[in-house]
């Protein structure tokens, strides 16, 4: 069964996978385990201190793919100040034909998937390169928070209407292959009685081979 959260929230300090300026990081969540000698990849770049880079510090062999030229210009001077390595590409997050199958050992996206998003395809691509129950964790804005503004309880905005919601992320992850084997709902540090949790935490195994 998935593993449920309400957890709060700290402020990410680049030596951790970030999940958001606002909720708690990977020192606390411990979705990623350890990365020590692990070959992991970031899809889309996320921080000023990004993942991969975070990720290369505690030992891992990082690799980060980016639509955007400048955001891998700067995620280059933060890794070199780092004093790291991580492998750059440029291009739409699913374009992972640089990668043979079955060759990482952690995929991270956080804050890249949105309601323009073809998820069926990512989670394919993703499924393609992990090894056998290797994880793919992903962060995204939780679908409830759209429904509101701020903190009025008043919902202003159909659920699904802007976001992918929760059952259509579970349903792309299943057709893909994957089983979900834990879940956050994480609610801002500053507003620990927020009407909605506003970030959705999920990690997901790959089945088969």
């Amino acid at each position: 069964m998935p593993v449920m959260s309400d957890a709060g929230s700290t402020v990410t300090d680049g030596r951790f996978v970030s999940f958001g300026s606002t909720v708690h990081n990977e020192s606390e969540l411990r979705v990623c385990g350890d990365l020590r000698g692990k070959r992991v990849l970031e899809l889309g770049l996320f921080g000023t201190v990004p993942n991969c880079v975070a990720m290369a510090t505690q030992g891992a062999r990082s690799i980060a793919i980016d639509p955007s030229r400048e955001a891998i210009s700067r995620a280059r001077v933060a890794a070199s100040n780092a004093e790291v390595v991580v492998e750059f590409h440029e291009g739409d997050l699913a374009d992972l034909g640089f990668l043979m199958n079955a060759v990482i050992d952690l995929a991270v996206c956080v804050h890249q998937i949105n309601f323009d998003t073809d998820i069926a395809r990512l989670f394919r691509q993703v499924h393609r390169v992990l090894r056998p129950e290797a994880g793919l964790v992903f962060a995204v804005p939780h679908p409830m928070s759209a429904v509101f503004d701020n903190n009025d309880p008043t919902a202003r905005r159909q659920y699904g209407s802007t976001t992918p919601t929760i059952g259509e992320l579970t349903m792309a992850l299943q057709r893909a292959n994957f089983s979900i084997d834990v879940m956050h709902e994480l609610t801002p540090l500053h507003q620990p009685r927020a009407v909605a949790p506003s970030t959705l935490v999920v990690r997901a195994r790959k089945l088969g081979s």
